[in-house]
């Protein structure tokens, strides 16, 4: 099993053709965790619960709602992005991250590869997201 981190290909076919609204409020973003047995990359197309972490403390299946950051333009790069976000009283062991639109049937948006397992143990997991520049948002088109 392997988690690759991409930008979904379905998504990229997306935008072209459907609704991903990155406006915040506009639609519903999540991002949920992952194990190591997942098997997550650019040929994810939708959410699936196969090899989500399980629940605990405030995380839970589906995993959480993002924060969009709303989209801008930085030269000749569009961006968006989202805020940090963080599970609290959890015990998560965590390999990467699945961004998906909840609001548009559960589409993948991309895959996040951690490098590794990250783990909390009664604690607080918090998934911090880059810079919202043209150099590191997680979402770039340029």
């Amino acid at each position: 099993m392997a988690i690759t981190q991409a930008v979904c290909t379905s998504f990229k076919q997306e935008i072209l053709v459907e609704g991903h609204n990155f406006t915040n409020g506009a639609d519903t973003f999540k991002i949920a965790l992952y194990d190591s047995s997942a098997t997550l990359s650019a040929a994810t197309a939708t959410y699936s619960s196969d090899d989500e972490v399980s629940d605990s403390g405030t995380y839970s299946a589906g995993g959480g709602s993002l924060t969009n950051v709303t989209p801008t333009t930085s030269g000749t790069t569009a961006l968006t992005d989202f805020a940090d976000i963080s599970f609290t009283s959890a015990t998560i062991t965590a390999r990467g991250a699945l961004v998906y639109n909840s609001t548009n049937s559960n589409k993948a948006v991309c895959v996040l590869d951690f490098g590794g397992d990250k783990t909390s143990t009664s604690g607080t997991f918090t998934i911090q997201f880059p810079a919202a520049d043209a150099s590191n948002a997680i979402l770039r088109l340029a």
